[in-house]
This record gives structure tokens, C-alpha cells and sequence, in this order.
């Protein structure tokens, strides 16, 4: 394939296929949950748990008048490390403490360390998550899988998990994690994919004051972070067909409604919008947390779409569609109104615990998500 430029690969006829979407991770439905917690369940018992539950998440998906469909990330326990672990050179071992959510909940006390050369391997399980869903995707449907950014393994590897030596150079990491999920974006679009969403929440985090601190007493340098994660982030996506979107999720924590982190995307705008080639940014939206509207003006005019997250999934609580107007109106101050588009802030569910939330309310959060579309673009 012959070298293009970012300004060329952002001039591509790539774009949201639709006006309404979402995150991805949905309320595991009964089956699933049922599943999780029978003891000694054989895992083809609990695949086909699986399998009619994500049957019902594709119907309450076409209910709710959504055209994009993910599998509610049913078959994973937490949205980032499940597919990290199955990555070669990564485990996931057992950790001292829990990720710091402000709530009386805890995490799985579980973190990834680096045990040797990085690699995507053919027969990562998440190629079949999504072979499955393509082939019960509602004629007319886009089926699409999330899967965590490269700034994942990074940002939840802490300097004392690389127990591979030459990934003691941030460099080389850099390179191999870029590499590593290169070969992923290609491995996903030859089993069919061409919606592909990279949940780069981290991009997000480096916007609170807390974890900038935090990055600082490691000895790394936040915008410096940044620029890196950015980098991967291109490095990874720039090479994909010609057909293939990428979307890209960003958000500051989401577990049982609880958030971990608190700024605006003021610090990683620029970067995220004008450094990579990323087709569809899902941006939090949903509370003050997430800062004011003004970064918008950095995104670039042409076919980038922002999917403004106002619609929050932490509570069932619904948006009134005349303070969803208002927001959108607000937000055409810094961009065109053909530049954006609606989803909810986040998943329902980034763990398999949930949020706390109802099925019917998830459902209804869904549907505002379709009506609002209507009322604004007359499409969903």
C-alpha cells in the first residue's frame, strides 16, 4: 500500500454509517448472569449462555431502532482486560488493590503484566465474537465490536509489570504496541469487520489533575503521554482498507455508575482530532466532569463525526429531548451540526456487573437515543 498523508487519509469517504449509535456493552441478560455464576459450567454450556443472550441484545437493539450492533461485550467480563489477556506476551495476574472507582464496589483485583514479545494472535477469541455477530446482524445492520486502544496497555501496565526487558524502553513498547494491534485492525477487517471502535479512554484520563499528578511522580510527562498514545493510536488505524471506520470511545471510568476521573478534553483535542485518522470520536458528555463544549472547535471540517455523549447511562433517569436540543445547539457553536450525531456517554455495562440501571431503563435510553436522532437530523 503506498504512503498517504493524514490530510489524505482524513479526506476519505469514511463516516458514521448512522446518526444514532452507541458504546457497545450492554446489561448481561439473565442468561448470561445465570451462566456466569453456575460453578463447574462446562465452556460450551456456557457459550451457548452466551449465544442466546446475545441473541436477545440484538433484538432489544433492532426494538430500540438502532441500525448499528455490538453483542453488549456479553462473552467478556471487563471491557479491556479480557481481550488484553488474550493478546501474547500479556497476562493478567493478580493484583494488590482494586482499580480506584469512587464507590463502595471493587474492581476484579487483577492487572496485566508484560511477560514477553507483544502479538495479535490469529485465533484471538474476539475474531469469533465478532464472526458471530455479523451472522445475526438484522439485514441492513452494521455489526460492530469495541475493543480497548492501544493506550491501554500502557497506561494499566505499571513500570514494575514489564518483565520483559526490552519494553523497559518506552520507546519499544510503544512500537510493539502499535504493531501489535496493526496486525489486530487487519485481523478484524478479514473476518468482515469495517465498524471498528477502539475504546481510548485514556486520552480522557490525562485530563484529570489527579492522574496527571500521578503520571508525573512515575516519571512521565502527561502531554508527553499524549502525543505517544496519539501516535500508536495512527500508527495502528492509518494503514486500514479503504472501507473500514474507526470510531474511537472516550470517557473518565465507568463501573456500577461510578466514574474514576474528572477534566476536559482541553489537553488531548488537538491530538485526537487532528493527529490521527479516527472516523467517529463517542465523547462524554453526560456531566460537568467531562468540561465544556470548546474543544469541539479543534475538530477538523469534513467527514470526522462527533457522537456527543449526553445521554449518561449511570442512571435511568431520561434526558428531556428539549435539554438535548439545547446541548446540540450549544455544541454547533464550535461545530457543524452535519459533523455530529448521538450515543449514549458510555456502556451500560463495562464489567459484567453492570450499572445501576434497569433493562427497561437501559431500553429507553436506547430509544432517546433514536428519537433524538429524528428530531435533530430527521434520520437515525
Amino acid at each position: 500500500m503506498t504512503a498517504t498523508s493524514l490530510a489524505d487519509r482524513t479526506r476519505s469517504i469514511r463516516s458514521a454509517p448512522f446518526r444514532a449509535d452507541h458504546v457497545g456493552s450492554l446489561l448481561r441478560p439473565e442468561v448470561v448472569r445465570r451462566a456466569r455464576q453456575t460453578e463447574g459450567i462446562t465452556p460450551e454450556a456456557l457459550r451457548e449462555a452466551e449465544d442466546e443472550g446475545i441473541h436477545q441484545l440484538v433484538a432489544l437493539q433492532q426494538a430500540a431502532g438502532l441500525h448499528v450492533f455490538t453483542d453488549g461485550e456479553a462473552r467478556r467480563s471487563f471491557w479491556h482486560y479480557d481481550f488484553m489477556g488474550m493478546l501474547n506476551g500479556l497476562e493478567m495476574k493478580t493484583a494488590g488493590e482494586s482499580l480506584p472507582f469512587k464507590t463502595a464496589h471493587k474492581t476484579p483485583p487483577i492487572t496485566p503484566y508484560l511477560t514477553g514479545p507483544l502479538s495479535f494472535p490469529a485465533d484471538h477469541p474476539m475474531l469469533g465474537h465478532f464472526t458471530f455477530l455479523k451472522g445475526i446482524t438484522p439485514e441492513g445492520g452494521v455489526p460492530k465490536i469495541s475493543i480497548p486502544g492501544p493506550s491501554a496497555i500502557h497506561f494499566r501496565t505499571e513500570p514494575g509489570h514489564i518483565e520483559h526487558a526490552p519494553y523497559r524502553d518506552p520507546e519499544a513498547l510503544f512500537h510493539a504496541i502499535a504493531a501489535t494491534y496493526r496486525t489486530a485492525v487487519q485481523a478484524f477487517y478479514d473476518v468482515g469487520c469495517r465498524y471498528l471502535q477502539l475504546d481510548d479512554i485514556f486520552f480522557a484520563y490525562l485530563g484529570d489533575q489527579t492522574q496527571r499528578a500521578e503520571r508525573r511522580a512515575m516519571g512521565q510527562d502527561p502531554d508527553w503521554l499524549i502525543d505517544r498514545y496519539a501516535w500508536m493510536l495512527e500508527e495502528a488505524i492509518k494503514d486500514r482498507p479503504a472501507d473500514m471506520v474507526i470510531g474511537m470511545h472516550m470517557c473518565r471510568g465507568n463501573f456500577r455508575s461510578s466514574h474514576v476521573a474528572e477534566g476536559g478534553y482541553d489537553a488531548s483535542a488537538d491530538a485526537i482530532f487532528n493527529r490521527t485518522s479516527v472516523d467517529v470520536y463517542f465523547m462524554e458528555y453526560d456531566t460537568e466532569r467531562a468540561g465544556g463544549l470548546e474543544p469541539l472547535k479543534l475538530l477538523p471540517k469534513g467527514h470526522k463525526r462527533v457522537m456527543a455523549g449526553f445521554i449518561t447511562t449511570k442512571t435511568g433517569k431520561l434526558e428531556p429531548l428539549d435539554w438535548l436540543r439545547a446541548k446540540f445547539d450549544e455544541a454547533t457553536r464550535y461545530v457543524d451540526l452535519d459533523q455530529l450525531g448521538i450515543a449514549p456517554q458510555c456502556g451500560f455495562a463495562s464489567t459484567e456487573h453492570g450499572n445501576a440501571i434497569t433493562e427497561d431503563e437501559e431500553k429507553r435510553k436506547l430509544e432517546l437515543v433514536v428519537q433524538t436522532a429524528q428530531e435533530i437530523w430527521g434520520e437515525a
